[in-house]
């Protein structure tokens, strides 16, 4: 296939189109406007050194019209994304800014290597000397932060990328939008870089919205954070890469183990509230596993199809069986939590430890021989990969682009192998799931051997 931008390679178009199911569903009933707001005309030239001329060996700046479509099947051809790059003219100028850099949401990998690359990037390429961390999440943009917010330079930032977690901190929860916009006014601040998920990205969008209806110069700009890789319109965020390779390991033992033993057992419980991409990819890197259940696949415990009688004609046909579970699959089957977290998601019940005790009180008489386990904290708390700390630095120079040319209400994606830039309006709409009729799907299925359903078919 070829686009307005070239070829685009067949294995991964094949492998990225196997997850647009859900998103083009929402195309077909609401054609999303993805163009990008600025805050004014960038008229002021670049510092970058960079060139408008083909072959002559110098980067190019990237022109405001550059788009790459939303979607390669051609059923949407009107859509276009904005294509991420440095332009000719900024907006700001970098010894006027102050900016601001808040860490939310759950801890993931990645965290201070995007930090770190935005500091660098807004530092040595634009000459911006005032840089704030805010510390602790939003709560930090608020009269109640726990600390004032932390001065960065490249001196400070020097080593984080090696280092798991947030130097900034992080937290959970909604804050009052007011009195942020009141804080990152009395702060001076003219960028603020929030780095988080579905969450942060919804008090993005309601800062930005605050920040229209005064008039205030203010630009915000997202980089997508979650482990799950669910964020709605992004082809990948930065974490999930990890986060895979360490499931994979803790499968790879499950496995050791299982194996191992007489009718051996192994269960592996991992990441994934509403989204299965943590567990089915970290199957099919080991294509060790025997089955794998995620929040987009209905499953039965009981009966002639269910979960139960699989693992125990899978037992008597080859000795061991191993099974990873998505924290947020099966949770029909468990009682409905009532409590909620600081970000207002309800709380999910443990469908790993439930799967554990119905094995073992239905199959205990067999002789199972079960291992349970559950790497979530190592995985949130590990520092970023390589193919990871790659693309954290790529996300950062694409926001602090970004953000310098005065574009706003904005969030950096990659989409189709090229950075782009999406409306905080269309992240926030809903999150990419698993297709069940997906190629992706099919992969895992066939990595597995697990039947389609652990349920009976519909007629």
């Amino acid at each position: 296939m070829t686009t307005a931008f070239g070829p685009v390679d067949n294995h991964h178009l094949e492998k990225f189109c196997s997850k647009l199911r859900f998103v083009q569903a929402l195309a077909m009933t609401k054609r999303f406007d993805f163009s990008i707001p600025v805050l004014g005309e960038a008229n002021t030239p670049s510092p970058l050194m960079f060139s408008n001329v083909t072959n002559d060996y110098i980067s190019d700046f990237t022109s405001d019209d550059a788009r790459i479509l939303y979607d390669p099947t051609g059923m949407t051809p009107e859509n276009f994304f904005t294509l991420a790059g440095p332009r000719k003219h900024v907006f700001f100028k970098g010894e006027e800014v102050v900016v601001g850099i808040v860490n939310c949401g759950g801890l993931c990998p990645g965290m201070n290597n995007v930090t770190r690359g935005l500091v660098r990037g807004l530092w040595y390429s634009y000459g911006v000397r005032k840089i704030l961390g805010i510390r602790y999440g939003f709560l930090g943009l608020t009269d109640r932060a726990p600390q004032a917010p932390m001065i960065l330079n490249p001196d400070v930032i020097r080593d984080i990328h090696l280092l798991g977690g947030t130097i900034l901190g992080s937290s959970r929860g909604p804050q009052s939008i007011s009195e942020m916009v009141d804080t990152l006014n009395r702060l001076g601040i003219n960028i603020l870089f929030t780095v988080g998920g579905d969450g942060t990205m919804h008090g993005a969008l309601a800062l930005y919205e605050e920040v229209c209806r005064r008039n205030a110069r203010i630009a915000i700009i997202g980089v997508p954070k979650t482990i799950d890789n669910d964020m709605l319109f992004i082809e990948k965020t930065f974490g999930f890469e990890t986060a895979v390779s360490i499931a994979s390991d803790a499968i790879r033992a499950a496995h050791v183990e299982a194996v191992g033993t007489l009718n051996g057992v192994g269960l592996v419980h991992l990441m994934g509230r509403y989204s299965g991409f943590i567990a089915a990819s970290a199957v099919m890197a080991c294509r060790e596993a025997n089955l794998v259940l995620v929040p987009e696949i209905p499953f039965d415990i009981h009966g002639p199809h269910g979960l139960l009688q699989y693992v125990r004609e899978r037992l008597h046909a080859n000795g061991h069986v191993l099974i990873v579970v998505a924290e947020g699959a099966g949770q029909e089957h468990l009682p409905k939590m009532q409590a909620r977290d600081a970000s207002g998601n309800l709380k999910l019940a443990d469908i790993g430890v439930f799967i554990r005790d119905e094995l073992i009180r239905e199959l205990g008489d067999e002789g199972i021989s079960l291992k349970y386990i559950d790497p979530s904290y190592i995985v949130r708390a590990a520092p970023a990969n390589a193919g990871d700390s790659i693309f954290c630095g790529q996300l950062a120079e694409e926001a602090v682009h970004a953000a310098m040319a005065g574009k706003t209400g904005m969030v950096v994606g990659l989409w189709l192998g090229r950075f782009t830039y999406v409306p905080l309006t269309a992240v926030t709409v809903g999150r990419q799931v698993i297709s069940p009729d997906s190629t992706f799907w099919r992969n895992v299925l066939e990595s597995t051997g697990q039947p389609a359903l652990l349920k009976p078919r519909k007629k």
